[in-house]
């Protein structure tokens, strides 16, 4: 009798053995596995900033170039402008006067 208790306290200290040792494998690898997805997370971040940043750059460059390519279309505009003003001025001012003495 005392022979099967003694069987039973050993296999019964073996599958607490067995458990501690699946409880501590459980967690080396829940610890791997936090430290796997942290990295991954941390991977993945840098790779988002650096691509954030290369769209804004482009995108500052394509505004910066949209900006400089409108500023000198008004300046050619204002200048066409101012030529013609300076051409014409006499003939606007009599046209002007002509439709107020026309009234």
């Amino acid at each position: 009798m005392d022979s099967i208790i003694n069987k039973l306290t050993e296999i019964e200290d073996a599958a607490s053995a067995i458990v501690a040792h699946a409880e501590d494998q459980k967690t080396a690898l829940d610890n791997e596995y936090d430290k796997k997805r942290r990295d991954f997370d941390a991977a993945l971040e840098a790779d988002t900033q650096a691509r954030i940043r290369e769209i804004r750059g482009k995108l500052e460059k394509d505004t910066s170039r949209v900006l400089d390519t409108q500023s000198d279309e008004n300046t050619a505009s204002i200048e066409a402008l101012r030529k013609e003003y300076e051409e014409k001025h006499t003939e606007y001012a009599r046209e002007i006067l002509r439709r107020i003495t026309e009234v």
